[in-house]
């Protein structure tokens, strides 16, 4: 008799564990409490999946040998409380496709940089004739990529709460980009939790194991001090750190453009200038240096990520640009969901910014974006339907704080005050489902709105 699976969630990471779970013979069942989106539910009636929408069939779902739990329902709802008092096995979708894949993982986690790194890692493995596929947080869920076949590599976003719910899954390459508050609202407001959570990216590796970190990260290192890795160490960093195993920057003040990435694998040095590459910033240079480690790790030629690193394109909703309008620049970066990837928004910028922020809160402490707003925001337009916090933490630095509920109205306040030469800068620094339906909804009609000035 096939064993019964109940699945939590009818997105893409539910969707796709039900295919691999009907494809391997279970007796699958999916229930989601809100309305399933109509791409998947076609995906769901052609499979012949049986699914409910709108409720949880209590019933059903305790009736299951095993849960498989979307990475949007926290381990506190009573659903999964109940489930584990009855001593259900409750897992994430990439535990589950872990046991039906014999690939090489390279999984890659933070609090900011992953979906970057994730992508150019995939760009260079790609051009590199490799069998590689990419999923996880980015594109399909690992479920769903395996659901229709297996790869030799698979380059994985993995987040804290697909980790949670991690147990036997293991990344042969590990990558942590930065570990900076974020999602408290889901860790009881304690970091260290989260914190926690980012570090079990290294569950179950071994000697033949990497783990890839940034070495500039103050939270990353006072954890390493009291961890015991045992995979192979690979640290990145801005410093002139001249590691005989990963990657550094050497800063030329004289031609900024000029300094070089340097990494070193076993002495043996590759070396690239920042001129040379497509990517910018600050933030970028970190990915890079992550996702170049990578892929010196699986023997990928220098030449060949060199010229993959050169022609990245980049990440749509980062610090996209959209449009000048009347010397105005405008730059979509709803991907910041959080307060640090809003930080390397406004230090990357060189012209005064009118930026529009806010959303949902997750727990935001603005306090370490003041000095920056102080140095480079003229004013700032509120988005969101509870703007308090981002007002009174600003109010003493910046006389120009508009409110908007809708982003056709942001986008307008943002244009009457801009002058040539200033910046319109779209980093809400919050989640965006108070308004939207996601950061891309949120960045789609933010490019809709500049375009229809």
């Amino acid at each position: 008799m096939a064993k019964k699976t109940a699945i939590l969630g009818g997105g893409e990471s539910g969707t796709g564990a039900a295919l691999l779970a009907k494809k391997k013979g279970f007796d699958v069942f999916l229930s989601d409490r809100g309305k399933i989106n109509t791409k998947y539910k076609k995906v769901l009636l052609q499979s012949d999946i049986t699914f409910e929408e709108g409720k949880h069939t209590e019933d059903l779902i305790l009736d299951a040998d095993f849960i498989i739990k979307s990475p949007g329902i926290p381990d506190s709802a009573s659903l999964i409380q109940k489930a584990q008092d009855a001593g259900i096995p409750v897992i994430s979708e990439i535990e589950f496709a872990s046991r039906y894949t014999k690939s090489k993982k390279i999984c890659i986690t933070g609090s900011n940089g992953k979906t970057t790194t994730t992508l150019l890692t995939y760009h260079i493995l790609k051009n590199a004739g490799l069998d590689v596929g990419l999923g996880g947080n980015v594109g399909k869920s690992m479920a769903w990529l395996l659901s229709e076949r297996d790869y030799d590599f698979l380059v994985l976003e993995i987040s804290s709460f697909q980790l949670d719910g991690m147990f036997d899954f293991k990344a042969e390459i590990a990558v942590l980009m930065n570990i900076t508050p974020d999602h408290l609202d889901r860790y009881d407001n304690d970091f260290e939790k989260y914190a926690d959570s980012k570090f079990r990216i290294i569950r179950n590796q071994t000697a033949q194991d990497a783990f890839i970190f940034c070495h500039d990260d103050a939270v990353i290192l006072r954890k390493l001090k009291n961890l015991t890795v045992v995979s192979h160490k690979y640290p990145f960093s801005l410093e002139n750190m001249d590691y005989k195993n990963g990657a550094f920057f050497k800063i030329d003040n004289s031609n900024y453009k000029q300094s070089k990435l340097i990494i070193n694998i076993n002495n043996e040095k590759m070396v690239m200038t920042l001129q040379e590459m497509a990517l910018n910033g600050r933030h970028n240079a970190y990915n890079s240096m992550a996702a170049a480690i990578a892929s010196r790790l699986l023997d990928i030629r220098k030449e060949n990520i060199k010229l993959s690193m050169s022609d990245f394109q980049g990440v749509e909703h980062r610090l996209e640009y959209v449009a000048s309008v009347r010397g105005i620049d405008f730059i979509n970066d709803s991907k910041a969901t959080n307060i640090n990837s809003t930080w390397y928004a406004l230090e990357n910028a060189n012209h005064p910014i009118i930026w529009i922020c806010g959303g949902q809160d997750k727990g935001n402490d603005y306090a370490s974006l003041l000095q920056l707003v102080t140095e480079k925001v003229k004013a700032i337009v509120c988005l969101g339907i509870d703007n308090t916090k981002i007002i009174e933490t600003f109010s003493p630095v910046c006389n120009s704080i508009f409110e908007t509920q809708s982003m056709a109205d942001a986008v307008k306040i943002a244009y009457k005050l801009g002058q040539k030469g200033d910046t319109t800068l779209l980093s809400p620094a919050c989640a965006s489902f108070d308004l939207f339906d996601n950061y891309e909804d949120r960045g789609n009609q933010f490019k809709k709105a500049v375009i229809n000035l």
